[in-house]
C-alpha cells in the first residue's frame, strides 16, 4: 500500500515539475529594465582619450563587459539634439520621423517652429509656459518605447529623464508614463499635461530636496590635481568660454553657487547637471517601481551637461574632461545602484550619443589645421544679390540647420519661381571659399556629390519641414557664433562618429569594427525585447550584440 502511495505521489511530482517546467518555457524572457543612456555631445574618442583616469566601474565597465560597437555614424544631417534623440529611439530619419531639427521654419507662415513646443498642452509644476508646453506631438514615427507599452498591453512602463525637454520627450514616444525636464526659472523638473495634470509625489519629494543648490554649493574645482589632466590644453585657453559671473575659464568656479542662484541654468554647463539628472533617474525607479517585476519598462536619460560644457568651453578644454571624469564615477554609483535595486544581470544598458563635436576653431588655428568660420555674413550677402538680381529684398527668410528657406509669400507676391531663385542663389554660394557644397534638395539624387554626403542628405531632408538648399561646409568650418567653445550640425566624423555600448542582460561580450548607423540602435533593441520594430525604422539588429 505505501508502495503504491509513494508511486502515485512520485507521478504527481512528475506531472507538476514538467508543468512547472512547461510553465517557464512558456515564459517570454526579457530583461526586468531597460536604460537608455545617451550623453550629449559624447565623441566617440572621448571612450579612450581619457581611458587611463577613467575608474574601473563606470566607462570601463561598459567597455570590459559589454560590447562595443566603434565604427558607428550618424547617417544623416544636421547632426543636432533633437534629430539624435529621435533617431536612436526610432530607427529613422528626418525624412520619415518628422524632426527636421531642434527648431525649423514653417516654410508657409515663416514662423520658427520648435521641436516639442505644443500650444494646446499646460506646463505642469511650472507656470513657466515657455519651459513647460512642449510634447511629442510633431514626431511622426513610433519609437521603440513606444512599441514597448504596445507590446506590454501598457503594462511595461516607460520614463524619460533630462535637463533638456527635447531629449526627455522623443525618447519617450508618444505613451510615457512620463518625461520630466528641467525648469531654469524654478530649479525643478516639471512635465506638461500631455502626459498628465499633476507631478507624481516621487517628483515632488525630489524637487522638494533642492539638490541643484546643494550640488553646487561648493563651486567647481577639479576632480584630480589639475596639472594630471595632460589631455586637455592649458587652463584659461584663449577659445573657451566664460562660465556664469566669472572672469577668466580657469578653475576653481568658486562662485557657482551664486552665479546658480542668479541664473539657474548655469548648472547645466557643469558636471553636477549629469549628477542630478542620474539622481532623478534613481528617483524615478523608485517613485515607478521600475524593474520590479518580469514586465520589461524602460528609462531613457539624457546626460546633457556634456553637450553644454562642449558648447561653452569646447572638447579640448580641461572642463570638458573634468565633466567625463565625473561622470565616470556618476555612471559607476548609477550601476551600482541599479545592482543593488534590480538586479545585476537582470538590466539591459545602452549607453550611445545624439552627435559628436568639433574642435574649437582657435584650437585648430593655434595647430596649424585648417578651420575657419563658415556663412559668415552668408544671408545679408546673398539676399543683396537676390534683391540686385529679382528686386526684391529678404527673398531668404532663414539659414536653419545649414538649410536656406526663402519666403514663399514674398515670391508668390513678386510672381518668382522656386527653380530661379534656386539655381540662381546656388551658382552665387559656389563662389564662397567656406562652401563644400550647395544643393538644392529636389536635385540632391543627381547631384555630383561623393557617398556617404549624399545618402545623409536625402535621410536628412524632410519634405515638409526642411528648407531649399542644403549646404555643406568645409572640414572644421564652425558657424560664425561659435567664436568660442564648439558646436555640431555637420556630417564629419567629428560630429557623426559616436559610442554605442550595450551591456547586461542578453548582451554577448566582445566589440565590433564593423560599420553600423544610428538607426540600428531601436531594431537591436527591439529584437531583444522581442517586440515589433518602431514604425518608421530603417535599421538593422545589430546580431553580433545580441548573439541571434
Amino acid at each position: 500500500m505505501l508502495r503504491k502511495i509513494s508511486i502515485a505521489a512520485a507521478a504527481l511530482l512528475s506531472v507538476i515539475t514538467i508543468n512547472a517546467q512547461k510553465n517557464k518555457n512558456s515564459q517570454l524572457e526579457r530583461p526586468k529594465l531597460v536604460v537608455g543612456l545617451v550623453v550629449d555631445q559624447m565623441r566617440w574618442d572621448y571612450l579612450y582619450r581619457f581611458y587611463s583616469k577613467y575608474g574601473n566601474d563606470g566607462f570601463k565597465r561598459l567597455l570590459n563587459t559589454g560590447y562595443s560597437l566603434n565604427n558607428v555614424h550618424i547617417n544623416y544631417v544636421p547632426t543636432v539634439t533633437a534629430l539624435g534623440h529621435t533617431s536612436i529611439y526610432t530607427g529613422s530619419v528626418p525624412a520619415i520621423h518628422g524632426i527636421a531639427g531642434n527648431d525649423w521654419t514653417d516654410k508657409e507662415t515663416g514662423k520658427n517652429v520648435y521641436c516639442t513646443t505644443d500650444e494646446n498642452v499646460q506646463p505642469v509644476g511650472t507656470t513657466n509656459t515657455k519651459v513647460g508646453s512642449h510634447s511629442p506631438k510633431n514626431l511622426w514615427s513610433t519609437t521603440v518605447t513606444d512599441e514597448l507599452r504596445l507590446a506590454t498591453n501598457f503594462q511595461g512602463k516607460v520614463i524619460g529623464v533630462s535637463l533638456k525637454d527635447r531629449a526627455s520627450i522623443l525618447p519617450a514616444g508618444h505613451t510615457p508614463n512620463g518625461a520630466f525636464w528641467f525648469d531654469d526659472s524654478t530649479g525643478n523638473f516639471i512635465t506638461s499635461t500631455w502626459y498628465m495634470n499633476d507631478l507624481p509625489q516621487w517628483v515632488k519629494s525630489f524637487n522638494s530636496q533642492n539638490l541643484p543648490e546643494k550640488l553646487v554649493a561648493n563651486g567647481w574645482n577639479t576632480l584630480l590635481p589639475i596639472n594630471q589632466y595632460t589631455e586637455s590644453s592649458p587652463d584659461n585657453s584663449s577659445w573657451e568660454g566664460l562660465l556664469g559671473s566669472a572672469k577668466a575659464p580657469v578653475f576653481p568656479y568658486s562662485n557657482l553657487a551664486q552665479d546658480y542662484q542668479a541664473k539657474k541654468d548655469n548648472i547645466r554647463y557643469t558636471p553636477f547637471g549629469n549628477t542630478l539628472t542620474l539622481k532623478l533617474a534613481e528617483a524615478s525607479v523608485e517613485g515607478e517601481k521600475l524593474g520590479s517585476d518580469q514586465i520589461t519598462d524602460f528609462l531613457a536619460i539624457n546626460l546633457a551637461s556634456t553637450d553644454y560644457a562642449g558648447h561653452k568651453f569646447g572638447p579640448n578644454s580641461i572642463e570638458v574632461e573634468d565633466v567625463y571624469l565625473r561622470l565616470d564615477q556618476d555612471l559607476a554609483q548609477f550601476f551600482s545602484y541599479l545592482d543593488s535595486k534590480v538586479g545585476k544581470g537582470e538590466y539591459t544598458v545602452f549607453l550611445s550619443a545624439d552627435h559628436g563635436g568639433a574642435h574649437s576653431v582657435g584650437f585648430l588655428k593655434e595647430h596649424k589645421i585648417t578651420t575657419g568660420f563658415f556663412g559668415e555674413g552668408m544671408e545679408k550677402d546673398i539676399n543683396q544679390k537676390l534683391k540686385d538680381k529679382f528686386g526684391v529684398d529678404k527673398l531668404i527668410n532663414a539659414i536653419d540647420n545649414y538649410q536656406i528657406y526663402f519666403d514663399r509669400k514674398l515670391m508668390q507676391d513678386n510672381k518668382i519661381e522656386l527653380d530661379d531663385l534656386r539655381d540662381f542663389t546656388i551658382k552665387e554660394l559656389q563662389k564662397d571659399p567656406t562652401v563644400l557644397y550647395a544643393v538644392s534638395v529636389d536635385e540632391v539624387q543627381e547631384a555630383t556629390i561623393p557617398e556617404p554626403i549624399k545618402q545623409r542628405i536625402i535621410n536628412g531632408i524632410n519634405r515638409q519641414r526642411s528648407g531649399d538648399i542644403q549646404l555643406i561646409s568645409h572640414d572644421s568650418m564652425l558657424p560664425p557664433y561659435s567664436k568660442t567653445g564648439t558646436t555640431h550640425s555637420v556630417w564629419n566624423s567629428y560630429d557623426a562618429h559616436i559610442p554605442l555600448i550595450f551591456m547586461g542582460w542578453g548582451i554577448q561580450k566582445g566589440e565590433s569594427n564593423k560599420p553600423y548607423n544610428m538607426t540600428d540602435i531601436a531594431p537591436t533593441v527591439s529584437s531583444l525585447l522581442k517586440i515589433q520594430f518602431p514604425s518608421g525604422n530603417i535599421g538593422n539588429p545589430i546580431t553580433e550584440v545580441i548573439g541571434r
